[in-house]
């Protein structure tokens, strides 16, 4: 019996010495320096970007590059990061890639739609249909883009909404950008009562474009014409050039500035009406 006891606590204490010198003393050494590469890495990693940052300013880099090239560099140096930690750990890295390469159909299939976001990415940084601070509309998207990642982009609406849109929308889908020429055209639309001057109501809207602080004189002069003869109003146009980003600007001070204006020149902007005539047959 005691022979039986000693043989059982002999077989416990090897196993206890292997186990520390499996586990204890090969493997957590390893854990703890893959912990350590991975913290230090993750820290350089960060650092490099911040001074990439600062390059990318010094040499007056697209802002849309930037950003492109700061997501693509920080998620392959940071995957680098894990892989190398997980062979400190000795996790045997062929056979690690083999199991991803039996995978890789799967994964291919799966990821499509992000393999061409990423293709779309890249078109559309090589392209520049448009750059980060443009205003697009694509489809049911509107908005200013802010920034221009690895997979999609991210527009920012005029009530502050943010929309996420897959970089292969934009890439293969017309667009319209309304930044992408330095002067932008506006065109106000005043209805002139009948019997009112049509040569009075265009001098005064030429007059309120050109007090406007945000109407330009290139590529052309403001200018007034008669549109057509509508139900009700003579219809008015008025064109006027003036920056992008003052576009929506231009058009509510002009709106109000022309409604002034008319009153103040005795110019009526008449309602919609209509005359009914009554016969008696009696």
């Amino acid at each position: 019996m005691e022979n039986n006891t000693t043989s059982t606590w002999d077989s416990f204490a090897i196993g206890a010495k292997q186990f520390l010198n499996d586990v204890l003393f090969q493997y957590v050494p390893r854990l703890i320096l893959a912990c350590i590469v991975l913290f230090v890495g993750w820290k350089l990693i960060n650092l490099l970007n911040k001074v990439m940052k600062k390059a990318y300013d010094r040499h007056q880099v697209d802002p849309s590059l930037q950003q492109f090239l700061h997501s693509v560099i920080d998620i392959v140096l940071k995957v680098l990061l894990v892989l190398t930690a997980m062979g400190i750990m000795g996790i045997q890295m062929t056979s690690f890639i083999a199991i991803l390469g039996a995978a890789g159909v799967a994964i291919g299939m799966g990821l499509q739609g992000t393999l061409q976001n990423f293709a779309g990415g890249v078109i559309i940084l090589l392209l520049k249909p448009f750059r980060v601070g443009d205003y697009i509309e694509q489809g049911s998207y509107a908005g200013y883009v802010e920034s221009i990642q690895i997979f999609n982009t991210t527009l920012r609406t005029y009530d502050a909404r943010k929309i996420i849109v897959p970089n292969t929308e934009l890439a293969t889908k017309s667009l319209v950008n309304h930044f992408n020429l330095p002067q932008r055209r506006v065109a106000i639309d005043v209805g002139l009562a009948y019997g009112m001057s049509v040569e009075k109501a265009k001098e005064v809207m030429v007059r309120v474009a050109a007090e406007n602080p945000y109407v330009l004189n290139e590529p052309k002069a403001p200018f007034a014409t008669l549109e057509n003869f509508g139900d009700s109003s003579l219809n008015m146009r008025l064109y006027a050039w003036t920056l992008p980003e003052n576009y929506w600007n231009t058009i509510f001070t002009l709106n109000e500035g022309i409604y002034n204006a008319f009153r103040k020149e005795g110019l009526e902007i008449p309602f919609n009406q209509m005359d009914v005539h009554i016969r008696n047959e009696a």
